[in-house]
This record gives C-alpha cells, structure tokens and sequence, in this order.
C-alpha cells in the first residue's frame, strides 16, 4: 500500500508542469430578473494562486458580492486537469441588455458576452412572498439637512440566511440609526414578519439625486428545502436644495427649532454667594446631534458663570430625527446689585415656510442682596445711650436696611473680621497639613458628606417634579440623583436599578421610560419612585457596587 502511494507520488511529480492557457467566464443563468443574484463564474486551466481577475469593471452596472475561489487537480487514465473557478454574486438594480466584459490573468484573456436584465414586475403584497418597501421623510431636504430613510423588508416564509445592503445616494453621508426592529404583519389575510432599518441620509451638495433602493439576497424553507430568494426596493428621487445665499450664523435647516431653559433655585432674587443653576436645552428637528451650535452666554461683571460639560442627544419620531442639546451653567453672584442676562439668540432656516427665523430666550432680571454675614446695622453718633443703641438695633432687626456709607468705626470692625476670618482659615489650613495622614485614612467620610448634601437637593428636584405631575423634568432629575448616588457622571437610571435591585423600583422606572419613549403610556406612580430611593441600598456582604460598562 505504501509502495503504491510512493510511486503514484513520484508519477504525479514527474509530469511535466502545466501554464495558464485559457480563462472562461459565464453565468448561471441568462436572463435574470431585475434585482435577482446570479453567479458569475471565471475558470483558468491550471492552478492560480496569488492572484485573481480584476471584477472591478462590474461595478459600473451590478452590486457586486463576495468572491470565493476554489481548485481542483484530476488525473484520469493518467491524464492530469488542473482548473482554478472564482464565484463572484452579482445583481442588477436595473432592466436592459449589459456587457460581462472581458478578464484578464496573465495576459490571458475570457470573451465578453451580452447578459439580458428582464424588468421585475410592480411589487405587490397579494403575490409575494418577500419584498421592499422605503420611504424618506422629507421627500425634499436642503444640503446637510437630515432626512430618516426608511427600508421595510417583509417576509412570508421562514428566512434561513439573507442580507440587506444599505442605500446609497451620491455626494451625501448615510448611516444606519440604531438597531433593525422586527415585528409582524398581515397583509390580504397573509402573515409577514416584518424587518425594519432607518438610515440618516444628509446630502452635502443641492441638485437632482435618486436614492438606490437596497436589495435583499437570502434563502428561505419552502416544503423541507432552502429556496434562493431575492429583492430590490424601488429607487427614491431627492431634490436637494442650496444653502440660501446672505445666511449668518450656523446653517440650521430645520422644520422646529426651539431653546427652554430652567432656574435653580427658580427665585429670581438670591444672596451674595448663592449658586444657580441655569439649564439652556436646544432642539431641533432634522439636525443631526453633531450639527448643534454650542451655546454661549454674556459675561456679567459681578456674576461668574461655570459651563458643565453639554450633552447631546438624539431619537426618531414619527419618522424624523428629534436631536437636543443640553447646557447647563452654575452662575455664581459676587457682590449686590440687579443684573440683566441677555437674551440668547440663534438663527435657523425654517425649511416650511423657507425663511430664517431666531430661536430665543428672553432677557431674565436678578437681584442679588447683601448676605446675612455682610450686612450691618447703621452707628449712631457716640453720644447715643446705651437704651438708644438698644432700641435702635430692635428697630434695625424689624427693618433690615443696606448701608450705604460706613462709619470709620464700622470699617474697623470689618478689617478686623475679616483679618480673624482669614487668621481662621490659615489655623484651619495647617491643622489639616498637620493631620494628612488622619484625612487619607476618613478621605471617604468628607465625599460622603457633600454626597448626602446633594441627594437631598436631588431628592428635592424629584418631589417638585412629582407635585408638578412633569414626567420629562422627573425623568431629568432622576437621572441627575443616579449620578450622585453612583458617584459617577455618566450614570443613568439604568445604574441606579442595578444597584439598588428592587423589582418594584425597576418595574415603575420602566413604566417612566415607556411613557416617555413609547406610545403606549406605562402606569408610573411617581412618588412610589421617590419612596422607594431614601430606602437603604442593601449590598451583598463582601460584593463591590459596580457600574455597567457605558457606552
């Protein structure tokens, strides 16, 4: 037996070698159907390796699919065939006649021959047992306006394989918004399971485009046995409009865009010293998340403004893309006076009415008073007796006044406060230099205890929500509550939920999200909410509280 192997070895290895001679190419089928695949194949006489013929001419007129390659090397009668076969799928989104052209390898050339494209019929949900439907919203879209296109795959078989190509659209970027939903539906009395994809199309260029439809290639189970199936959507015409000429500003384009801001404390008249909180939220329709203008806001001499990092976001409604952006700002007053925050201003083409328009927040009035520490009362002359001085500061702390004038006396007093105040903090100062090792060793009590301080407004927030039955400021104020209570700044509900592990909180969250984000309204009780966060969090023994990765 080895002695057999051995010699059929040394037969195979002294024939002589072979060379390419001949390169084939054909199609399984000819005609073919419009947005039908069908299999080109290449075949070369002899063993190629490293090397392929170039199918790029192909894509002129077909979407071109995978490439697999495969050999083969027979002796019959001692007689030795070597043969080298690449399958490329193809498929034409078009009707006609077209050219396979010629391929070259080695300076071996295939023959060019003619391939027949039959038109597909209207597609038709009565007789059909897979096709397309899209859709763009808006039919009409200015240059870098968002547009949702949308693809409906329906199926009335059972799919075992299959893809989905995108659409293309030439000088504008496409790209898929989130993840393709299935569900069911019954046309004529027939059940489709239903695969849907939005895609977010913004051409950079005005002019006369057509959207190519995708097209589907798969295999479905009829009878015990895998079919090949195949389809294509029917092509979408755009009409791009240009940038108006004499635009200022940010290019807006836009059916709605509109600012809302919110105060913290919502009292327009604070102290010296007292942070707000001022929340500016953009939102605009059929602008990406990316295209939102930051938001800038005039200096105020006597007012200092801390920007926190905006948050931007975007969701599909009604088969349009919703995007907002978030700002928020600690405004911090330093010394008294009524001070004017300008109005906030910016410009947008309103693509309905096809003019430019402001999107703006009014002027807001604050008044900032002397604190409790800083206001003193008025000195009478020295000549006023003790019963005076008496009476007057009775009378002074029914009727706080502001001093306008200070007596030498008084300015004394306040050096002198303010040089102990400052002899206080430097003591304060080296006792903590003193005992570094004592901090670093409770380094968690002090976090914990601005910690509880903020849950406590967090918690405040929420309740003002809840009185105010406002599902949007409640879901905003919870998430603010999960970022300190996870003591992290891109914590969302979701973490919260994890750490608290309560089914009855998590049920009623997600009622708060499906009346948010859904159509169906969930039944939330939003004080049960609240209820339930000042419970204890109740952690394994010996378990880390971690986060879930974000993303």
């Amino acid at each position: 037996m080895v002695r057999s192997f051995t010699l059929l070895c040394l037969l195979v290895l002294a024939l002589p070698s072979f060379a390419l001679t001949e390169l084939t190419a054909s199609v399984d089928k000819n005609p073919v159907l419009q947005g039908e695949y069908f299999v080109l194949s290449i075949g070369a006489d002899d063993t190629v390796q490293g090397s392929q013929p170039d199918t790029a001419a192909l894509l002129k007129d077909f979407i071109v699919g995978p490439t697999s390659v495969s050999s083969q090397t027979s002796i019959i009668n001692g007689s030795v065939t070597r043969k080298t076969v690449w399958k490329t799928e193809l498929m034409s989104r078009k009707s006609g006649v077209f050219q396979i052209p010629a391929f070259e390898l080695n300076d071996i050339k295939s023959q060019p021959f003619k391939l027949e494209v039959k038109a597909r019929e209207a597609q038709s949900s009565n007789n059909k047992d897979i096709f397309i439907k899209t859709s763009l919203t808006p039919n009409t879209l200015y240059v870098q306006q968002a547009g949702v296109y949308n693809v409906k795959l329906y199926l009335a078989k059972d799919l075992s394989e299959g893809s989905l190509t995108t659409p293309e659209l030439e000088n504008a970027q496409i790209s898929q918004l989130g993840k393709q939903v299935e569900s069911n539906e019954i046309i004529e009395g027939k059940r489709y399971l239903v695969v849907s994809r939005d895609y977010l199309v913004q051409p950079q260029k005005s002019g006369e485009f057509t959207i190519e439809a995708p097209a589907f290639n798969g295999r479905i189970r009829q009878n015990y046995r895998s079919i090949a199936v195949s389809a294509v959507g029917e092509d979408t015409q755009l009409t791009v409009k240009p940038i108006v000429d004499n635009y200022q500003g940010n290019w807006l384009p836009s059916e709605l865009v509109t600012l809302h801001e919110e105060f913290q404390p919502d009292n327009m008249s604070v102290e010296v010293g007292t942070p707000i909180t001022r929340t500016i939220t953009l939102t605009a329709v059929g602008i990406t998340k990316e295209q939102l203008p930051e938001i800038k806001l005039t200096k105020l001499d006597g007012i200092k403004s801390y920007p926190d990092q905006a948050e931007n976001k975007n969701v599909v409604r009604d088969g349009r893309i919703i995007s907002q952006r978030i700002e928020s700002f600690a405004l911090l007053p330093q010394k008294p006076g009524n001070y004017t925050l300008p109005e906030v201003k910016i410009p947008w083409f309103n693509t309905v009415v096809n003019k430019v328009e402001f999107a703006t927040l009014p002027a807001k009035q604050i008044t900032v008073t002397g604190s409790a520490l800083t206001t003193q009362a008025p000195i009478v002359s020295n000549t006023t007796t003790n019963s005076d001085n008496q009476a007057q500061t009775s009378s002074d702390s029914a009727t706080p006044t502001i001093i306008t004038q200070v007596e030498p006396v008084s300015l004394w007093i306040t050096v002198l406060g303010y040089a102990l105040w400052v002899m206080t903090l430097i003591t304060l100062i080296i006792f903590r230099v003193r005992n570094k090792n004592k901090v670093l060793i409770n380094k968690e009590e002090k976090p914990q205890d601005k910690t509880k301080m903020n849950i406590k407004d967090a918690l405040s927030n929420l309740k003002i929500a809840e009185k105010q039955s406002d599902l949007k400021d409640f879901n905003q104020a919870l998430n603010t509550f999960s970022k300190i209570k996870c003591n992290c700044e891109q914590a969302t509900s979701s973490h919260l939920i994890n750490l608290y592990q309560n089914d009855e909180l998590t049920a009623q969250v997600h009622n708060l999200q499906k009346s948010l984000y859904s159509q169906g309204a969930g039944n939330v009780d939003l004080n049960k909410i609240i209820s339930l966060l000042q419970q204890p969090v109740k952690a394994k023994r010996g378990a880390k509280q971690t986060l879930e990765t974000l993303y």
